[in-house]
């Protein structure tokens, strides 16, 4: 993935801390504790804590945080004329996420549903027919739940939204407001060492000392984000505000998100701290793991996989290949014993097993979950 910063002004790239990103990524945590072996602990206790009511609400919208980081969690990014700066409270992020017009919102909503078509600057379904109707069939792929929030959405986002703020509020009171007063200090600390390293050595150290996954090509502008993805933005040409905005957090590892949709301020989440994966299982499968995974498509179909169970027709789709070849991709993958399938009605969903990639190691788990 690559961001085009040539020609911006370094006092346009900035160190943020934000509580709605980190709410979106406490909230991933608690419904995704297999991408986060070292959050087990604070997951169980959270969860066990959760008045019904609230959790069977939270289980409702998950899929806007447990297979994909949906951008309403950065709303300063998206908001036309903005200038990347984030609330100080979690109440003025949201007052942000207020101000963000209905198309992005529910660009940034149905994310979902219209993954493959993320950075191509597709027509608004609120107002493109053929959109609005892509969209309600790839909803109806993942679920009745999915299905339902997207109707209502595409009708009534105005309901969507207000139900959605409350929602955050309401996890604000049960037991993020806890959660933000013990990790803020280390974000803003981290915030302020990178403010200074950008300040003081330029872009290039600030990039390398956020993530060895991220370098500068400082002759033609273009930073590097070192993913199993392929996208592009222009920090000087977004119509959010020109500028790059970095955001640190202590519930991301190991995912390193980059929020690159055209016109939205381009942004870069990553984590502070990598907690100890589990040790790796025996090596008795381990080579014939390794050949299942040396092939280039399997590991793009894996990164995929990690975050959400697919369907053969939407990887074909996403990736720009056959369902055949989708099939014998999974059957390699299958025998490894790295992807298990269920069947949900008509549709034969498959996902990547965490549990096994994680005794793979660290590098790889990493890899397909950044």
């Amino acid at each position: 993935m690559h961001i085009d910063i040539a020609g911006l002004p370094p006092e346009r790239i900035v160190f943020e801390i934000s509580p709605l990103a980190e709410l979106g990524l406490a909230l991933h945590a608690l419904s995704e504790p297999g991408h986060h072996p070292g959050l087990h602990g604070w997951a169980t206790a959270t969860a066990a804590a959760l008045e019904p009511g609230l959790a069977d609400r939270l289980h409702e919208a998950e899929f806007l945080w447990r297979n994909t980081f949906s951008d309403v969690f950065m709303p300063f990014a998206g908001v036309r004329g903005g200038d990347g700066r984030t609330g100080s409270t979690l109440a003025e992020d949201l007052d942000i996420l207020d101000a963000l017009d209905d198309e992005r919102f529910v660009a940034a909503a149905v994310e979902f549903t219209c993954a493959g078509q993320y950075d191509t600057g597709a027509p608004s379904p609120l107002t493109d027919a053929a959109m609005r109707g892509r969209a309600l069939d790839l909803a109806a792929a993942r679920g009745p739940k999915q299905t339902e929030f997207t109707r209502q959405l595409l009708s009534d986002p105005a309901t969507v939204r207000r139900w959605l703020r409350r929602l955050f509020e309401d996890c604000d009171q049960a037991f993020f407001s806890a959660t933000w007063r013990r990790v803020q200090v280390q974000l803003a600390a981290d915030a302020r060492h990178k403010t200074e390293v950008l300040r003081r050595k330029g872009v290039a150290a600030a990039m390398g000392a956020v993530s060895a996954a991220l370098s500068l090509d400082e002759e033609a502008g273009l930073i590097s984000i070192d993913k199993l993805s392929v996208g592009r933005a222009d920090a000087a040409g977004s119509a959010a505000g020109a500028g790059l905005t970095l955001i640190p957090t202590s519930f991301g590892w190991p995912h390193l998100m980059v929020l690159h949709a055209p016109g939205w301020r381009p942004v870069i989440q990553y984590p502070v701290h990598a907690p100890e994966l589990p040790s790796p299982a025996s090596v008795e499968l381990l080579q014939l793991r390794m050949e299942a995974l040396a092939h280039p498509m399997r590991m793009r179909l894996c990164r995929n996989l990690a975050r959400s169970p697919y369907t053969t027709g939407e990887l074909a789709d996403a990736h720009g290949i056959t369902p055949p070849e989708v099939s014998r991709h999974l059957a390699v993958l299958k025998k490894a014993g790295l992807v298990t399938t269920r069947r949900r009605g008509r549709y034969v969903l498959h996902a990547l097993d965490l549990t096994v990639v994680a005794r793979l190691g660290s590098d790889f788990l990493e890899g397909v979950l950044r």
